[in-house]
């Protein structure tokens, strides 16, 4: 494992724009939560609060790069997109180099989503994140503080993976500014710039062709 908080480019005051998914009513998944959390406690990483659990989407760009028009034209774009609402389960439990997270099933509607929102992006010239080839959909519940031997942490993590999935429903997408934080724990907080509302239609169907995220798998940067 190694340390999540070291990876270059974090400088103290950094802040950047993201896409994100976060879940501030969903009692089911904190309770979920705070149970694995709870009985992985031992391995002495960094909790994610209840209300910093979330799903990055895709990377905007650096808040030094990206204008407010820039911002202002993103969202109204992105307004424009079809956008149907859908639900996704959050499985026990998964694992990368620098956090422990659930895995996120089906893919296709997440898939889909940092697909329209990379488009977006791109058309309104922000700088952007990992391509959606790239795209790992995750939930993290605990990041890595140090550099340490994965194999305490593996077999800690099979020990949960027979706990029941959790239903979330995903309504809203967030444009977010977002920044770290060391007090009163290291934790990512953000500022909501823009919440864009999912529509009631139904997705168009789609063959899901991406399995299932297994521990030692990498997830999308930063979080």
């Amino acid at each position: 494992m190694t340390d999540h908080w070291a990876r270059r480019g974090w400088t103290g005051g950094r802040r950047a724009y993201y896409w994100m998914v976060s879940f501030p009513d969903s009692p089911d998944l904190i309770g979920l939560t705070r149970r694995c959390q709870s009985a992985l406690a031992h391995l002495r990483m960094d909790p994610i609060p209840d209300d910093a659990l979330h799903v990055t989407m895709t990377r905007i760009g650096d808040t030094d790069h990206v204008s407010p028009a820039q911002i202002q034209h993103l969202i109204a774009l992105a307004e424009e997109l079809p956008l149907a609402s859908f639900s996704v389960a959050a499985h026990p439990l998964a694992g990368s180099q620098g956090a422990v997270r659930f895995t996120l099933t089906p893919w296709t509607p997440l898939v889909r989503l940092h697909a329209q929102l990379s488009e977006v992006g791109r058309r309104a010239r922000v700088p952007g994140g990992s391509p959606t080839a790239a795209f790992r959909p995750h939930l993290g519940i605990q990041y890595s503080n140090r550099s340490q031997s994965a194999g305490a942490v593996i077999d800690s993590v099979a020990r949960l993976r027979h706990l029941a999935p959790v239903a979330l429903d995903v309504s809203t997408v967030d444009l977010v500014e977002l920044r770290r934080t060391d007090r009163p724990q290291r934790t990512y907080r953000w500022d909501v710039i823009h919440q864009l509302a999912l529509g009631t239609g139904t997705a168009p169907p789609s063959q899901d062709s991406h399995k299932a995220d297994r521990p030692g798998e990498g997830p999308s940067r930063p979080t």
